[in-house]
């Protein structure tokens, strides 16, 4: 359950870090935005760090050195989530980005990547997310779909209002 907590505060912290992130580069541009943002984040980890944890900071050895481009991933993150809701507004921004998760999720762990176990990319979790993908898709075409339309009397009703 502690999980399941944590998840969705993370993902109400990504949509609102998001929609504030692109309301600053709407003044400062996007790549001021991202520097300040994570500048920000790194003043706020240290003393986090420091407080929290009992492990050395710069304590890495034996880990494999690819994992450092979390980092790197953080600013591909920032921008380009900040620049997709410039472009396509928030909920279909964030709509595109769950689905790209979970699919990149269930590569790493159909395929075993990084350390973590295989485990069977089955039937029920590849029609969940063909399911997921088409509530994007509903969620973004909403009125524009046809197939929820019938007539009624020389007017147009639609099923799903």
């Amino acid at each position: 359950m502690f999980g399941i907590t944590l998840a969705i505060v993370a993902g109400v912290f990504i949509s609102m870090q998001n929609v504030f992130n692109t309301r600053i580069s709407e003044k400062g541009g996007s790549w001021a935005t991202t520097t300040i943002v994570l500048g920000i984040g790194l003043m706020v980890s240290i003393p986090v760090f420091f407080i929290m944890d009992d492990a050395n900071l710069l304590d890495l050895g034996g880990i494999n050195p690819i994992y450092l481009l979390g980092g790197v991933f953080g600013v591909g993150i920032v921008y380009g989530l900040m620049r997709g809701m410039q472009e396509l507004g928030p909920a279909y921004a964030v709509s595109i980005v769950m689905v790209s998760q979970l699919a990149m999720a269930s590569s790493v762990n159909t395929f075993g990547l990084f350390g973590f176990e295989e485990m069977d990319f089955t039937i029920q979790k590849g029609i969940g997310l063909g399911l997921l993908v088409a509530g994007v898709l509903i969620f973004k075409l909403g009125g524009k779909l046809r197939l929820l339309e019938r007539k009624e009397r020389g007017t147009k009703k639609t099923l799903y209002t």
